[in-house]
């Protein structure tokens, strides 16, 4: 990608802005692939493991607490939970991986779900693979992205809980993500950086979003 004048930098941002100003509604939970909206709208996904932040951040988004239910209980989301944004997109909320308290046929059950609706989904535009960046990418992490690298999607990285670290501990895992990523054939270069409770950098993440459009 050239690199952006400051211009067309600031002009970027409020596009996102303006974006994620318009009406956002919860549409529905898939718990089975034939529940799939039409795909007439682009989507784009946010996954990550259980209690990686995915609710708090689309909550960050659109400034509101509970257009995206979050949970303690990690793996309490375990199905794909769709917003419809002002008709111009679908944010598909989809259930953390690596861990939840239910049976391991439950289990099973909406981990292949993820999988094949990550794999099959032609409207899908991109994956926003999240990573706390307390912890950086874990194993079952890569696991996934090899996962998306065959699906040959685009995925990118955004890291999570951005306030809860140092500047340098931020740094490094910054550094240490750069490296991973790049053995990974469908991982987008630049890696977004977040924080829901402090809204930092939400803006930078809503331009990436709207430059989909």
């Amino acid at each position: 990608m050239a690199e952006q004048s400051e211009e067309e930098k600031l002009a970027c941002l409020q596009k996102g802005k303006d974006l994620f100003n318009l009406k956002c509604d919860f549409v529905l939970s898939v718990a089975k692939l034939k529940q799939l909206p039409g795909d007439d709208l682009v989507e784009i996904a946010f996954a990550g493991r259980s209690n990686v932040g995915k609710s708090s951040l689309i909550n960050a988004l659109f400034g509101q607490k509970k257009l995206a239910k979050t949970s303690s209980t990690p793996g309490r989301t375990q199905q794909l939970n769709y917003f419809n944004l002002a008709n111009k997109l679908y944010i598909v909320d989809l259930p953390g991986y690596g861990f939840a308290k239910a049976p391991k046929e439950v289990v099973r059950n909406w981990q292949n779900l993820i999988n094949t609706y990550l794999v099959g989904r032609a409207s899908l535009r991109r994956v926003f693979l999240l990573i706390d960046s307390r912890h950086g990418i874990k194993k079952i992490d890569e696991e996934i992205m090899y996962m998306l690298d065959k699906a040959a999607g685009t995925y990118q990285i955004v890291l999570t809980k951005i306030d809860k670290i140092s500047a340098k501990e931020l740094e490094k895992v910054l550094n240490e993500t750069d490296e991973k990523i790049s053995k990974h054939t469908a991982a987008y270069i630049t890696v977004l950086k977040t924080s829901s409770e402090k809204n930092l950098y939400l803006d930078e993440l809503k331009a990436e979003v709207a430059n989909l459009l």
